[in-house]
């Protein structure tokens, strides 16, 4: 009985997709757990059809996450730390279209196994809801869409996808618990890193803290000033960028661990080059357009050091190829 409903729910959803046209009358008697796709492939396509029931299934993912959508996305426009928020799904999307080819390739095989990842986020969705945890509404949405191309399209769809699909956890803002114990961290270890290279410059620097007292001014260390805005946004463009750029696996892993000391080893640059613009020209300096241009700078600089790492391991792996050859 579940077989022939869970069998009904794909044709129905499924039938505004593709027009069907069943090759044997036999073949779609439902008899196990796996959607009836399997055993009758929709032979030919009706573009309405996939425009209605895009429209559709548009309108209830939005009646169920519009207010979570709305939040996430005014979180991306107040919060700097996630201000990439707004060029993640733009670049997952760039990824769908750029790959379409393949996704062309995959065999339709739906199964009903999608059900239980769909109700399981649709819970993750109420328990966020109702406990005010915004982390975990958010990523129950992520769960839904992989529960529903399961149920219409099958797991070799998914795998298709996968990349796409995980990339988007870079738009979900991190969990107020986790990000707090990140920037407390993360902002002693730039204030150490800070004090040692004014002090190595030969500038007078007392560190207290997060504070680093100069003769002239004290610099404090703020939570916008811990690296995390930084790490978050090299970690999104390091992972998107040896998605594109390196097909080796190990290659992409060193690149996206060094994402971590070099924001870090950048953050302390910044603030050892605050430090003695502040020393030289006064306090002034750490504030408005200066702040902002030295914090963009090492941005800059960091992922230039992430590029300049990738050319050193081709090259590295070019000549051990060479050598390999002779």
């Amino acid at each position: 009985m579940w077989t022939r409903l869970t069998d009904r729910i794909h044709f129905r959803v499924r039938e505004g997709i593709a027009s069907a046209t069943i090759m044997d009358d036999e073949a779609g008697a439902p008899s196990d757990w796996h959607g009836a796709a399997e055993r009758a492939p929709f032979l030919t396509t009706s573009r309405a059809g996939t425009v209605g029931s895009l429209v559709l299934l548009s309108v209830l993912f939005l009646v169920l996450y519009g207010r979570v959508l709305e939040g996430m996305a005014q979180q991306w426009w107040s919060d700097p730390n996630y201000g990439h928020g707004f060029l993640v799904p733009v670049f997952a999307a760039y990824i769908l279209w750029r790959e379409r080819g393949r996704g062309l390739e995959v065999p339709i095989q739906t199964t009903n196994w999608g059900l239980p990842i769909m109700i399981f986020a649709i819970g993750l969705l109420i328990l966020g809801t109702l406990g005010s945890e915004h982390f975990t509404a958010r990523i129950s949405m992520l769960a839904l869409i992989a529960g529903t191309i399961v149920f219409l399209a099958g797991w070799q769809t998914l795998r298709s996808v996968a990349f796409p699909m995980a990339y988007l956890v870079f738009m979900i803002p991190l969990p107020a618990i986790l990000y707090y114990q990140l920037t407390f961290p993360l902002q002693l270890l730039a204030s150490r890193l800070g004090a040692d290279g004014l002090v190595a410059l030969g500038v007078p620097t007392i560190r207290e803290g997060n504070l680093l007292l100069l003769p002239n001014c004290t610099l404090e260390v703020v939570e916008a000033c811990s690296g995390v805005r930084s790490l978050l946004s090299l970690l999104a463009a390091v992972v998107g960028y040896v998605y594109l750029a390196e097909r080796g696996i190990w290659k992409r892993g060193i690149l996206i661990a060094l994402t971590v000391p070099i924001v870090i080893l950048s953050n302390g640059f910044r603030l050892v080059a605050t430090g003695v613009l502040s020393y030289f020209y006064g306090p002034s300096v750490d504030s408005g357009l200066v702040h902002t241009a030295l914090g963009l700078v090492f941005f800059g600089l960091a992922f230039l050091s992430i590029l300049l790492v990738h050319r050193l391991l081709r090259q590295s792996a070019g000549k051990q190829i060479r050598v390999s050859a002779h």
